[in-house]
């Protein structure tokens, strides 16, 4: 029979109780209430035989606005022996790691960026990340960059026996990893050691993907992430241009979308404010993009692509967590979708104010751009605002957070298999190539469901779902 409770009396004589309960560990400290930690959030449980103390760390969050912190506890144990003790704290390490589909002490590749966003990244680090790191015991290779290039450097050579790689940072560190990662030697198996963000960037967009808008700029989140974080396979882009090929793992962007982040660059302090300043500057300018899109379509309905992304998720929700897919080694595949390709193409004949294109809802905390994007289907999401009105594309901003411009008639949405802006050469999609550590198995996104009669221009998008 397996002890559920164990008790322990800490240097100040106060008596602790841990009862393991269905997924909890309730925690109750003399007269005060009793406290229910779920097992995701315990990163280590240790006892000492010699000194008969137990020790467990934990994350813990007093409020629910407030991020987690990290709590330490520790007493000789009471009315125990030491091997039942040993068992139960060796039992509770079993339920919240390999129970759970989780490796204990992962071996993690840390790269700091001290220039990256609001340049906290080191603070955040020391302060913050290292000492819950260190409190599950994860084993820490930490590399502080130098210099734009350096991770892609580091991941172009990185040996491939770590268990995670983290970026404290940024997106622009992510890009350079999966960038020095398909020029490792042995790119496939390189780009399948799973990348988990510590957001301290300005936009942070990945991590509002996989930890939703809510914590996706919560660095105790994250860490946490990183240590129980499960694989989850994603698609990744290739963008060739005069002949020379680059991964693009999140967003593309021409006309006032590209503006408004490379405008802004000079405003890094503002944080993801920044986006907004860059946004309505861009509105007031109001210039056209002086580019023709092409694109081979996969699916145009927004209705039909919004149910096939709730029904994903509830399947995904119903199969419970994703098994770890086995390794492979080679090279990058081959391009498909050749400067010479003309068949099947489609080209968007309007002017265009900008496009949008890319893979993760969340472009940033205020704007869900791609609401019905998928991790793994194969395809790109692809959006065209064409040239209309200040007073349209400003009425749209009230629901973007919550995706809401995905239903504006205007706004062309497709999936596509690839696409090509001139003078550029094409990019496309090589599914499930990359790999991130994420709390869910899929984005972090609450999109609403389709609305009922939708007109766009005397077309009504609601159509028959069971055609």
């Amino acid at each position: 029979m397996t002890l559920l409770e164990l008790t322990i009396k800490d240097h100040l004589g106060k008596v602790i109780s841990f009862t393991r309960e269905d997924a909890v560990l309730r925690i109750k400290s003399d007269s005060k209430a009793s406290i229910y930690i779920p097992y995701r959030q315990i990163l280590s449980v240790d006892f000492q035989p010699n000194s008969g103390i137990l020790t467990v760390l934990y994350l813990h969050r007093k409020k629910q606005a407030d991020p987690l912190g990290l709590v330490k506890l520790g007493g000789v144990h009471q009315g125990s022996t030491v091997d039942v003790t040993t068992q139960w704290a060796e039992s509770l390490m079993t339920h919240v790691y390999e129970n759970s589909g989780v490796e204990r002490h992962r071996r993690l590749k840390v790269l700091v960026n001290p220039h990256g966003g609001v340049r906290k990244g080191v603070s955040v680090f020391l302060k913050t990340v290292e000492p819950i790191f260190r409190a599950a015991r994860c084993s820490l290779d930490v590399t502080y960059t130098t210099h734009r290039g350096h991770a892609f450097d580091i991941a172009k050579n990185l040996p491939l026996d770590y268990d995670a790689i983290i970026t404290v940072s940024g997106d622009g560190l992510i890009h350079e990893v999966l960038n020095g990662f398909a020029q490792h030697e042995d790119p496939r198996k390189a780009l399948s050691i799973p990348i988990a963000p510590i957001p301290t960037g300005s936009g942070n967009g990945l991590s509002l993907n996989l930890l939703g808008p809510e914590r996706g700029f919560d660095v105790t989140e994250a860490a946490l992430n990183a240590i129980k974080g499960e694989h989850m396979k994603v698609d990744v882009f290739s963008l060739t241009q005069s002949g020379k090929r680059t991964i693009s793992f999140m967003s593309q962007a021409l006309g006032l979308m590209a503006d408004l982040d490379i405008g802004t660059e000079n405003l890094r302090w503002m944080g993801d404010t920044r986006f907004m300043v860059g946004l309505l500057r861009g509105i007031l300018k109001f210039k056209a993009c002086p580019v023709q899109l092409s694109y081979k379509i996969a699916e145009s309905d927004k209705v039909k692509m919004a149910e096939d992304l709730f029904k994903l998720q509830a399947d995904r929700n119903s199969q419970g967590q994703t098994s770890i897919t086995p390794v492979t080694s080679g090279g990058l595949p081959p391009l498909m979708n050749l400067p010479d390709d003309t068949e099947g193409w489609t080209t968007y004949d309007k002017p265009i104010l900008y496009v949008y294109a890319g893979k993760g809802p969340y472009v940033g905390r205020d704007y869900m751009a791609f609401p019905v994007s998928q991790p793994d289907d194969g395809l790109i999401d692809v959006t065209v605002q064409p040239v209309s009105s200040r007073k349209e594309i400003l009425s749209s901003l009230g629901g973007a957070a919550k995706g809401e411009t995905y239903w504006q008639p205007s706004l062309h949405y497709v999936k596509a298999h690839a696409y090509r802006i001139k003078p550029l050469t094409p990019k496309e999609v090589h599914q499930k190539l990359a790999t991130l550590l994420t709390p869910y198995g899929y984005y972090a996104v609450n999109f609403s469901p389709p609305r009922p009669n939708i007109s766009t221009g005397g077309k009504n998008l609601v159509t028959n779902i069971n055609q």
